[in-house]
């Protein structure tokens, strides 16, 4: 499952099968807790420095995965940012609201599930 995450020259490809990885060892009364607690799909348009963009899903709303292409049903919020920028949000190094004020991260639907983004990170890499 986790290869067909991966995108060629994408340093997020890493994070993307490791949140994969990570899902995969919730309990089901994990996964369902993490469920209710985030509440949406998020679908991550991702673009790299040779401006090739790829688009990841993360739904936490329905069945707890993750997996590559556009969010089947509709997405709840399309957080549009760069490789680096997801990478470095996922290790901490950057704050999801500043990465909004400077511009480096652009978001389509529900702002508010956006913010959630980096508590699924967290929740994730302390599972890994």
């Amino acid at each position: 499952m986790s290869d067909d995450l991966k995108a060629p020259g994408f340093k997020a490809s890493e994070l993307i099968t490791g949140l994969d990885s990570a899902f995969s060892k919730y309990s089901d009364t994990e996964r369902q807790a993490q469920i209710k607690k985030t509440n949406g799909i998020f679908e991550l348009q991702v673009t790299n420095g040779a401006k090739e963009t790829v688009t990841w899903t993360i739904d936490m709303k329905k069945t707890g995965t993750v997996y590559k292409g556009k969010a089947q049903p509709k997405a709840d919020v399309t957080i549009i940012l760069s490789d680096d920028t997801l990478v470095d949000l996922a290790d901490g190094k950057l704050n999801g609201q500043k990465a909004f004020m400077t511009g480096k991260l652009k978001t389509k639907g529900n702002m508010m599930l956006a913010t959630k983004l980096d508590t699924v990170l967290k929740g994730a890499k302390a599972k890994l």
